[in-house]
């Protein structure tokens, strides 16, 4: 299989009861974390007091964290969110497909696709060991379709 180029790694803490923004504001005050990006469901901005966090990304120290709110496909809590909230990984890729079919062929199952979400695209699988891993290239559009 060929090599595929990861560019980065990025511990995701899913926050369950919608409280990503209460998990944001703890951080900020009892570590000192600085807010330096935050992406919210683009379809419950206007009708939510509180907008679905997808995620907020926080620098402590050196550091980089995501947090997000746990959440189904449709922006409504998640059903995993019942059982307390867990923890996913995101790894930056220059192709993200490549590493999708890279981790299904090691044994990794895909969760989804890869697709576009907030101009960049995006593909999830869980590891044999229940972790899901979201494989995103920041800022990369889908290709255009050739006519």
């Amino acid at each position: 299989m060929a090599e595929v180029a990861l560019l980065g790694f990025k511990p995701q803490l899913v926050v369950p009861g919608m409280k990503a923004e209460a998990a944001v504001q703890f951080y900020k005050a009892a570590f000192g974390a600085e807010e330096i990006g935050r992406v919210t469901h683009p379809k419950r901005k206007a009708e939510q007091e509180c907008p679905l966090i997808l995620y907020a990304e926080l620098k402590i120290g050196s550091s980089l964290i995501l947090v997000s709110d746990c959440f189904d496909a449709a922006g409504e809590e998640s059903a995993a969110a019942a059982g307390g909230g867990g923890i996913a990984f995101r790894l930056e890729a220059e192709d993200v497909d490549a590493a999708v079919k890279k981790a299904a062929a090691a044994g990794a199952e895909v969760m989804s696709e890869v697709l576009e979400e907030e101009g960049s695209l995006l593909g999830k699988v869980k590891d044999p060991f229940g972790v899901v891993w979201a494989i995103a290239a920041v800022g990369k559009k889908s290709p255009e379709p050739e006519a």
